[in-house]
């Protein structure tokens, strides 16, 4: 396998920075609007030529045929038409072997490997912060392979109730009372991703909202 990249969030500032960001063109792939939107924001604050988004694996494939390769392609590992890590080859072909990610906020670090080993620029949780993940980005277009360093140690993580060690935190903070605001301040987090967190531990908790899940962590002495 070739080589991760794999950086702590400290490290951000020191990743290489493609001189040709003011024409680079990336494409972004999910189909949950809210996640493009705000990524492509982040993206387009710091100055990318072309940022396009698309909600699915056919349309971000035909985006590459019409108007030729991206510099960097993230591809939502859910999203319809991935059928696993055969839509990371598919997307590999028509972007023209140009780098191609994996953005995700369920997968686990193994299918980040498995990403990795199938030939991806990178894996993207979307949960990354703002800052490291516009960082995450320049790096894979810039030619590296990307990964996280605190995601890939969850591999050897001991989780509560099958939630990832960051879940955990925002369950903690669901429990004192905070809003996802506050929790997001205290994580050096944005608040769409203590949103994104909530909404995957309420679903792997069987919570019907924020509340229901603290109690359920209050009464499993979950934190």
């Amino acid at each position: 396998m070739q080589n991760i990249v794999a950086l702590r969030t400290s490290d951000s500032a020191d990743t290489p920075k493609a001189t040709y960001q003011s024409q680079m063109r990336i494409l972004i792939a999910d189909d949950h609007d809210l996640v493009r939107d705000t990524i492509a924001m982040f993206l387009e604050a710091e100055g990318m030529a072309e940022v396009v988004t698309v909600e699915d694996l056919d349309a971000a494939v035909k985006s590459a045929d019409e108007t030729g390769s991206f510099d960097l392609v993230l591809l939502d590992f859910n999203m319809p038409g991935m059928d696993g890590l055969q839509g990371l080859e598919r997307m590999k072909a028509a972007n023209g072997n140009q780098p191609v990610a994996i953005l995700s906020g369920t997968a686990s670090p193994q299918i980040a490997k498995d990403a990795i080993a199938a030939g991806a620029a990178g894996f993207v949780p979307k949960t990354l912060g703002a800052k490291s993940m516009v960082s995450a980005i320049r790096f894979m277009a810039a030619g590296e392979t990307f990964v996280p360093y605190a995601f890939m140690q969850q591999a050897d993580a001991k989780t509560v109730a099958n939630l990832t060690m960051r879940e955990t935190e925002v369950l903690r903070g669901l429990c004192e009372g905070k809003s996802n605001k506050e929790i997001a301040r205290d994580l050096d987090l944005q608040e769409v991703t203590i949103k994104l967190h909530v909404k995957t531990l309420c679903r792997k908790l069987d919570a019907k909202n924020r509340t229901q899940a603290a109690m359920i962590a209050r009464d499993r002495k979950l934190v």
